[in-house]
């Protein structure tokens, strides 16, 4: 059993107490809500969401759940404080991190006087960076140190109103992020019984996940939305579309496609995002999503080559540039595009591809090569040796398997350019720099 305080009594905070206790934990309900207060202690719930009322009832009558203002008494009755106020959106639409900040501070105020250690768990949704800001204030206030007095974690919530209560037994996955071993035992702990997944990340990773979730379904949906409205004005039934297109979870609802990196090329994406395009505009259909994908793409492309500009350097090799591995697929590929502009502002081209061999070129793949590389046999290169002999930056265009075993190869004093994760224990540091890592 652990000794929790829940601060927030707001729809995530009552159904983390409710659930927390169900789990057979100790736990304790802060908030300056006299009202909720008293609706927990006399075993209410103070929101609508099923089966809440039961189990909140179970635990005041367990004596498992109580509810109380007293902060200090909360936090020296408790292991670990799990942080569930409000973020709303101030009117520029940045998130308000005014009551975090404040109840890490009061939080802050009982560790000074506490003995022991005390971990404190954000699970409101907070942007990235947060957490930091959370370590230090308690640092300031508590006089105490992070990682030896205290921990600070992250821990986002996947809950639905309507269906919390399920969420809460059967979430996708637990997120925990925190630089806090003690604290991410404890939470894994805490977690043990919930069959899920555990993922232990850096703080800032955590944070970002509610976001990217819920970006990812208000897309999701506003997608949905466009296609059926297309499909409407063609008399095609939307609903019949889209469950077909979900049914497919090798391309479309899986991680296929889910990995950022470059931008998207080839002979289908880019020519069928154009059609389907043009076929709403001539049914007179807004479609702000669909119509956004080109310019999100060429937004990409644009990186990727402000990535090369940054360094200052005119030697610039390529390893790779069909738009993918095992393929000499060369039309639109965006690598071909920066190769293009690099080449028309005087940059000293290396390049090499082992599918890209001039003489099985053929038909349009040829005839796009040489229209966009015209002086393809000055700049093509035999080896990947070659090219990193003669360049200053290198840039890697497809995961080839020869090119993972040349990165190694690579000297410190040449920059690494990486459009497409070639190696996915490196992040942004010293000579490497990753477009989106």
């Amino acid at each position: 059993m652990m000794k929790i305080s829940v601060f927030g009594l707001g729809y995530v905070g009552a159904v983390s107490c409710a659930c927390f206790a169900k789990l057979g934990n100790q736990v304790i309900g802060v908030d300056v809500s006299e009202l909720k207060i008293n609706l927990i202690n006399s075993g209410k719930s103070p929101i609508v969401e099923k089966d809440l009322d039961e189990y909140i009832e179970e635990g005041i009558n367990k004596g498992a759940i109580s509810a109380t203002n007293d902060v200090e008494k909360a936090v020296h009755n408790s292991d670990i404080s799990i942080v569930c106020v409000g973020t709303p959106s101030q009117i520029n639409g940045n998130i308000d991190l005014t009551y975090i900040y404040r109840v890490c501070s009061e939080i802050a105020e009982a560790i000074k006087t506490k003995d022991g250690f005390h971990t404190v768990v954000i699970r409101s949704t907070v942007v990235p960076g947060t957490i930091q800001q959370c370590v230090n204030i308690i640092e300031d206030v508590s006089g105490k140190k992070h990682d030896v007095d205290f921990g600070v974690a992250s821990n986002p919530e996947f809950l639905r109103e309507s269906t919390a209560i399920e969420d809460f037994w059967h979430p996708p996955y637990t997120v925990i992020g925190t630089l806090c071993q003690k604290s991410e035992k404890q939470l894994t702990e805490l977690y043990s019984s919930i069959e899920a997944p555990i993922f232990t990340l850096k703080p800032e990773e955590s944070e970002m996940i509610k976001y990217a979730n819920n970006n990812f379904h208000a897309v999701k949906v506003t997608f949905a939305n466009e296609i059926g409205n297309i499909c409407k004005e063609l008399g095609v039934d939307g609903q019949k579309v889209m469950e077909v297109v979900s049914s497919d979870d090798k391309l479309n609802l899986s991680p296929y496609y889910m990995k950022p990196g470059f931008a998207f090329g080839g002979s289908c994406l880019p020519k069928d995002v154009r059609g389907l395009n043009y076929r709403a505009k001539t049914l007179d259909l807004k479609t702000p999503l669909l119509s956004s994908l080109m310019n999100s793409n060429s937004y990409q492309v644009e990186r990727g080559l402000q990535m090369i500009y940054k360094t200052g350097k005119r030697k610039i090799g390529f390893l790779g540039f069909a738009f993918k591995a095992g393929t000499d697929d060369l039309r639109e590929s965006p690598i071909v595009e920066i190769i293009e502009t690099l080449l028309g502002k005087g940059y000293d081209l290396s390049l090499y591809d082992s599918n890209i061999l001039l003489s099985r070129l053929m038909g349009k793949n040829k005839d796009y090569l040489t229209g966009h590389i015209p002086h393809i046999n000055r700049v093509l290169k035999d080896s990947v040796e070659k090219v990193v002999e003669e360049s200053d930056v290198i840039v890697f265009g497809n995961k080839s398997e020869e090119f993972k075993q040349a990165l190694e190869t690579i000297p410190e004093h040449k920059t690494i350019i990486d459009l497409v994760r070639i190696d996915k224990s490196r992040t942004t540091k010293d000579n490497y720099v990753g477009i989106c890592w």
